[in-house]
Protein backbone atom coordinates (compact mmCIF):
# COMPACT_ATOMS: atom_id res chain seq x y z
CA UNK A 1 0.00 0.00 0.00
CA UNK A 2 1.00 3.17 -0.78
CA UNK A 3 1.34 6.54 1.40
CA UNK A 4 -2.09 7.40 -0.32
CA UNK A 5 -3.74 3.98 0.84
CA UNK A 6 -2.37 4.86 4.13
CA UNK A 7 -3.86 8.56 4.38
CA UNK A 8 -7.36 7.40 3.24
CA UNK A 9 -6.73 4.63 5.97
CA UNK A 10 -5.93 7.35 8.81
CA UNK A 11 -8.58 9.66 8.04
CA UNK A 12 -11.49 6.63 8.09
CA UNK A 13 -9.68 5.90 11.76
CA UNK A 14 -10.45 9.23 12.76
CA UNK A 15 -13.62 9.48 11.20
CA UNK A 16 -14.84 6.55 13.22
CA UNK A 17 -13.03 8.04 16.29
CA UNK A 18 -15.37 11.29 15.91
CA UNK A 19 -18.28 9.76 15.96
CA UNK A 20 -17.74 7.78 19.15
CA UNK A 21 -16.76 10.93 20.87
CA UNK A 22 -19.53 13.19 19.64
CA UNK A 23 -21.65 13.37 23.26
CA UNK A 24 -18.08 14.29 25.33
CA UNK A 25 -17.42 16.73 22.45
CA UNK A 26 -20.77 18.24 22.27
CA UNK A 27 -20.11 19.31 25.90
CA UNK A 28 -17.13 20.90 25.42
CA UNK A 29 -17.54 24.21 23.75
CA UNK A 30 -15.65 25.71 21.21
CA UNK A 31 -12.31 25.76 22.71
CA UNK A 32 -9.81 23.88 20.50
CA UNK A 33 -11.23 26.57 17.82
CA UNK A 34 -10.49 29.05 19.82
CA UNK A 35 -6.94 28.07 20.64
CA UNK A 36 -6.56 27.34 16.89
CA UNK A 37 -7.85 30.87 16.40
CA UNK A 38 -4.70 31.59 18.85
CA UNK A 39 -2.37 29.80 17.41
CA UNK A 40 -3.11 31.63 13.94
CA UNK A 41 -2.64 35.05 15.45
CA UNK A 42 0.70 36.05 16.04
CA UNK A 43 0.52 37.71 19.57
CA UNK A 44 -1.44 35.58 22.42
CA UNK A 45 -3.35 37.60 24.74
CA UNK A 46 -2.52 37.85 28.15
CA UNK A 47 -3.34 35.02 30.36
CA UNK A 48 -6.96 35.80 32.61
CA UNK A 49 -7.08 35.98 36.36
CA UNK A 50 -7.03 32.28 38.61
CA UNK A 51 -10.26 33.04 39.51
CA UNK A 52 -11.44 34.99 36.38
CA UNK A 53 -10.79 31.60 34.35
CA UNK A 54 -13.00 29.78 36.80
CA UNK A 55 -15.87 31.59 36.69
CA UNK A 56 -15.43 31.92 32.91
CA UNK A 57 -15.24 28.59 32.50
CA UNK A 58 -17.83 28.03 34.63
CA UNK A 59 -20.26 30.35 32.64
CA UNK A 60 -18.93 28.08 29.80
CA UNK A 61 -19.45 24.96 30.80
CA UNK A 62 -22.99 25.74 32.37
CA UNK A 63 -25.57 24.62 29.97
CA UNK A 64 -28.65 26.71 29.02
CA UNK A 65 -31.83 26.48 30.05
CA UNK A 66 -32.81 25.53 27.21
CA UNK A 67 -30.86 22.61 26.30
CA UNK A 68 -31.27 19.39 28.79
CA UNK A 69 -29.05 17.90 31.07
CA UNK A 70 -26.73 15.28 29.62
CA UNK A 71 -27.37 11.55 30.69
CA UNK A 72 -24.29 11.49 32.97
CA UNK A 73 -22.98 14.57 35.11
CA UNK A 74 -19.68 14.79 37.81
CA UNK A 75 -21.12 16.52 40.93
CA UNK A 76 -18.44 17.89 43.11
CA UNK A 77 -19.10 18.66 46.79
CA UNK A 78 -19.06 22.21 46.78
CA UNK A 79 -21.63 22.81 43.78
CA UNK A 80 -25.34 23.47 44.98
CA UNK A 81 -27.90 21.28 45.23
CA UNK A 82 -29.33 18.39 46.95
CA UNK A 83 -26.48 15.79 49.29
CA UNK A 84 -26.20 12.63 47.74
CA UNK A 85 -26.48 11.47 51.06
CA UNK A 86 -30.00 12.51 52.66
CA UNK A 87 -29.11 12.98 56.82
CA UNK A 88 -31.48 10.07 58.44
CA UNK A 89 -33.34 11.03 61.72
CA UNK A 90 -32.29 9.60 64.92
CA UNK A 91 -35.42 7.83 66.53
CA UNK A 92 -35.71 9.90 70.21
CA UNK A 93 -36.69 7.42 73.05
CA UNK A 94 -38.94 8.65 75.88
CA UNK A 95 -36.97 7.30 79.06
CA UNK A 96 -40.35 8.19 81.64
CA UNK A 97 -41.24 4.92 80.34
CA UNK A 98 -38.34 2.74 81.38
CA UNK A 99 -38.28 4.83 85.25
CA UNK A 100 -38.59 1.45 87.53
CA UNK A 101 -40.12 1.48 91.06
CA UNK A 102 -38.43 2.82 94.01
CA UNK A 103 -35.78 0.69 95.32
CA UNK A 104 -35.85 0.26 99.35
CA UNK A 105 -33.29 1.75 101.33
CA UNK A 106 -29.95 0.29 101.73
CA UNK A 107 -27.55 -0.32 104.67
CA UNK A 108 -26.21 2.80 106.35
CA UNK A 109 -22.39 2.86 105.62
CA UNK A 110 -19.35 3.59 107.99
CA UNK A 111 -19.00 6.63 109.22
CA UNK A 112 -15.92 9.57 108.05
CA UNK A 113 -12.68 10.39 109.33
CA UNK A 114 -13.43 13.82 111.85
CA UNK A 115 -12.73 16.83 109.74
CA UNK A 116 -10.25 19.04 111.15
CA UNK A 117 -11.24 21.39 113.97
CA UNK A 118 -12.84 24.81 113.47
CA UNK A 119 -12.10 28.03 114.98
CA UNK A 120 -14.15 29.28 118.06
CA UNK A 121 -17.08 31.12 116.97
CA UNK A 122 -17.85 34.40 118.49
CA UNK A 123 -18.91 34.55 121.95
CA UNK A 124 -23.07 33.92 122.10
CA UNK A 125 -25.39 36.29 124.47
CA UNK A 126 -26.09 35.57 127.72
CA UNK A 127 -28.52 33.45 128.75
CA UNK A 128 -31.09 34.09 131.39
CA UNK A 129 -30.57 33.06 134.96
CA UNK A 130 -31.16 29.87 135.90
CA UNK A 131 -33.24 28.88 139.64
CA UNK A 132 -31.22 28.74 142.67
CA UNK A 133 -30.34 25.91 143.26
CA UNK A 134 -30.06 23.50 146.92
CA UNK A 135 -27.84 23.48 149.50
CA UNK A 136 -24.84 21.52 149.36
CA UNK A 137 -23.40 19.37 152.03
CA UNK A 138 -21.30 21.21 155.01
CA UNK A 139 -17.77 21.63 154.70
CA UNK A 140 -14.73 20.59 156.52
CA UNK A 141 -13.88 22.47 159.54
CA UNK A 142 -11.84 25.91 159.22
CA UNK A 143 -8.41 25.29 160.10
CA UNK A 144 -6.81 27.56 161.89
CA UNK A 145 -3.52 29.63 160.63
CA UNK A 146 -2.47 31.17 163.46
CA UNK A 147 0.73 30.25 165.71
CA UNK A 148 2.05 31.99 168.47
CA UNK A 149 3.99 31.74 171.75
CA UNK A 150 5.91 33.45 174.30
CA UNK A 151 7.53 31.23 177.63
CA UNK A 152 10.10 32.50 180.71
CA UNK A 153 12.29 31.13 182.95
CA UNK A 154 12.83 32.24 186.76
CA UNK A 155 15.21 29.61 187.83
CA UNK A 156 19.28 29.60 186.83
CA UNK A 157 20.78 26.79 184.92
CA UNK A 158 24.36 25.23 185.46
CA UNK A 159 25.62 22.49 182.71
CA UNK A 160 26.60 19.45 183.50
CA UNK A 161 28.68 16.68 181.69
CA UNK A 162 25.58 16.40 179.15
CA UNK A 163 23.47 18.14 176.96
CA UNK A 164 20.41 19.91 178.47
CA UNK A 165 16.97 21.07 177.45
CA UNK A 166 15.52 24.23 178.67
CA UNK A 167 12.67 23.93 180.10
CA UNK A 168 10.54 27.00 180.87
CA UNK A 169 8.22 27.51 183.96
CA UNK A 170 6.59 30.93 182.80
CA UNK A 171 4.16 31.14 180.03
CA UNK A 172 3.55 34.36 178.86
CA UNK A 173 1.44 33.42 175.32
CA UNK A 174 0.51 29.71 174.33
CA UNK A 175 -2.19 29.64 171.51
CA UNK A 176 -3.70 26.68 170.91
CA UNK A 177 -1.19 24.94 173.41
CA UNK A 178 1.32 24.36 170.49
CA UNK A 179 4.41 24.88 173.20
CA UNK A 180 4.46 22.04 175.59
CA UNK A 181 5.76 22.94 178.89
CA UNK A 182 6.75 19.70 180.15
CA UNK A 183 8.98 18.63 177.22
CA UNK A 184 10.03 22.52 176.68
CA UNK A 185 9.66 22.12 172.67
CA UNK A 186 7.10 23.93 170.25
CA UNK A 187 4.79 21.48 168.05
CA UNK A 188 4.28 22.78 164.95
CA UNK A 189 0.53 22.14 163.64
CA UNK A 190 0.39 25.03 161.17
CA UNK A 191 2.96 24.58 158.86
CA UNK A 192 5.04 27.93 157.32
CA UNK A 193 7.23 30.16 157.87
CA UNK A 194 8.24 30.72 161.65
CA UNK A 195 9.64 33.67 163.68
CA UNK A 196 11.89 32.75 166.82
CA UNK A 197 13.60 34.52 169.39
CA UNK A 198 15.74 33.75 172.50
CA UNK A 199 17.02 35.86 175.57
CA UNK A 200 19.33 34.67 178.05
CA UNK A 201 21.06 36.44 181.06
CA UNK A 202 25.06 36.10 181.50
CA UNK A 203 26.64 34.97 184.28
CA UNK A 204 29.63 36.64 185.54
CA UNK A 205 32.90 34.48 185.31
CA UNK A 206 31.05 31.78 183.24
CA UNK A 207 30.55 30.95 180.27
CA UNK A 208 27.05 31.45 178.07
CA UNK A 209 26.63 28.43 175.11
CA UNK A 210 23.56 27.74 173.78
CA UNK A 211 21.49 26.14 170.58
CA UNK A 212 18.23 27.04 168.97
CA UNK A 213 17.42 23.28 167.40
CA UNK A 214 15.32 21.92 164.69
CA UNK A 215 14.06 18.06 165.48
CA UNK A 216 17.82 16.95 166.54
CA UNK A 217 19.54 19.60 164.44
CA UNK A 218 21.75 22.45 165.69
CA UNK A 219 20.50 25.32 163.57
CA UNK A 220 22.02 29.03 165.30
CA UNK A 221 23.98 29.20 168.50
CA UNK A 222 24.06 32.14 171.14
CA UNK A 223 27.22 32.41 172.67
CA UNK A 224 29.10 34.83 175.16
CA UNK A 225 32.52 34.71 177.17
CA UNK A 226 33.65 34.97 180.40
CA UNK A 227 33.24 38.07 181.68
CA UNK A 228 33.32 39.82 184.65
CA UNK A 229 30.40 41.29 184.15
CA UNK A 230 26.75 39.69 183.31
CA UNK A 231 24.58 40.99 180.40
CA UNK A 232 21.77 40.59 178.26
CA UNK A 233 22.58 38.33 174.79
CA UNK A 234 19.63 37.20 172.46
CA UNK A 235 19.80 35.52 169.24
CA UNK A 236 16.44 35.27 166.34
CA UNK A 237 15.97 33.44 163.10
CA UNK A 238 13.20 32.30 160.56
CA UNK A 239 12.52 28.82 159.74
CA UNK A 240 10.46 27.12 157.42
CA UNK A 241 8.18 24.55 159.00
CA UNK A 242 6.34 21.16 158.23
CA UNK A 243 3.73 19.51 160.13
CA UNK A 244 5.22 17.74 163.17
CA UNK A 245 8.66 19.47 163.23
CA UNK A 246 9.89 20.60 166.67
CA UNK A 247 11.67 23.90 167.63
CA UNK A 248 13.36 23.42 171.15
CA UNK A 249 16.49 25.36 173.29
CA UNK A 250 19.59 23.11 174.67
CA UNK A 251 21.91 23.81 177.10
CA UNK A 252 25.70 22.67 175.42
CA UNK A 253 28.14 20.96 177.37
CA UNK A 254 32.35 22.13 177.68
CA UNK A 255 35.16 21.82 179.34
CA UNK A 256 34.74 25.16 181.25
CA UNK A 257 31.36 25.76 183.09
CA UNK A 258 28.14 27.12 181.28
CA UNK A 259 25.53 28.78 182.69
CA UNK A 260 22.69 31.02 182.28
CA UNK A 261 21.22 33.70 184.78
CA UNK A 262 17.62 34.35 186.66
CA UNK A 263 15.63 34.32 190.13
CA UNK A 264 12.58 34.16 191.31
CA UNK A 265 11.90 37.79 191.14
CA UNK A 266 12.51 38.10 187.74
CA UNK A 267 11.95 36.81 184.45
CA UNK A 268 15.53 37.14 182.25
CA UNK A 269 15.27 34.39 180.23
CA UNK A 270 12.52 34.13 177.32
CA UNK A 271 11.76 31.77 174.36
CA UNK A 272 9.00 33.10 171.77
CA UNK A 273 8.06 32.43 168.14
CA UNK A 274 4.97 32.99 165.61
CA UNK A 275 3.43 32.03 162.36
CA UNK A 276 5.26 34.63 159.64
CA UNK A 277 3.14 33.08 156.65
CA UNK A 278 1.05 29.93 156.09
CA UNK A 279 2.10 27.74 153.63
CA UNK A 280 -1.02 27.14 151.32
CA UNK A 281 -1.03 30.86 151.11
CA UNK A 282 0.17 32.42 147.45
Amino acid sequence: MGSRGQGLLLAYYCLLLAFASGPVLSRVPHVQGEQQEWEGTEELPSPPDHAERAEEQHEKYRPSQDEGLPVSRCLRCCDPGTSMYPATAVPQINITILKGEKGDRGDRGLQGKYGKTGSAGARGHTGPKGQKGSMGAPGERCKSHYAAFSVGRKKPMHSNHYYQTVIFDTEFVNLYSHFNMFTGKFYCYVPGIYFFSLNVHTWNQKETYLHIMKNEEEVVILFAQVGDRSIMQSQSLMLELREQDQVWVRLYKGERENAIFSEELDTYITFSGYLVKHATEP
